[in-house]
């Protein structure tokens, strides 16, 4: 029989050792956040487009393309592949209809470059990609 004194300390290692694993879950992980500069041109465009800035939150580690999602074109992205410091995938847009070839490099921990090469019946764009890790965020994808 217990004594009074061990029944609440036995009590409380029990229900310590029940809790459900989601009580004792450690908190999400954290992202990366991204600045990323995205310059558009196409051949044939009498005038050039002006840079875009943006931030994304980005797993810290890759597995799949960095770069943003746009809803309106409904892109699906494939054929992901991080080699050293590289990283390639294909894209397959809806709105407009179009595919394309990614290619990032990372030039260190904090800085990116690269390319989406896109074809479609209007023509072909090019999407240069400059990207520099600015903090920390949430909620990574």
């Amino acid at each position: 029989m217990a004594t009074p004194f061990l029944r609440p300390t036995l009590t409380a290692t029990v229900f310590m050792l029940c809790l459900p694993r989601v009580l004792m879950a450690e908190p999400p992980a954290k992202g990366d956040l991204w600045q990323v500069i995205t310059k558009m041109s196409m051949a044939g465009m009498p005038i050039e487009m002006p840079a875009q800035t943006a931030q994304y939150c980005a797993a810290k580690e890759w597995t799949k393309p960095p770069a943003g999602d746009n809803p309106r074109q409904r892109c699906t992205r494939s054929d992901y592949h991080m080699a050293g410091g590289k990283a390639t995938w294909t894209e397959s847009c809806v709105s407009p209809a179009m595919t394309g070839r990614g290619e990032i490099t990372r030039l260190g921990a904090d800085v990116y470059t690269g390319t989406i090469q896109y074809s479609s019946a209007q023509g072909n764009m090019t999407i240069k990609l400059n990207g520099r890790k600015i903090g920390e965020c949430d909620n990574p994808r």
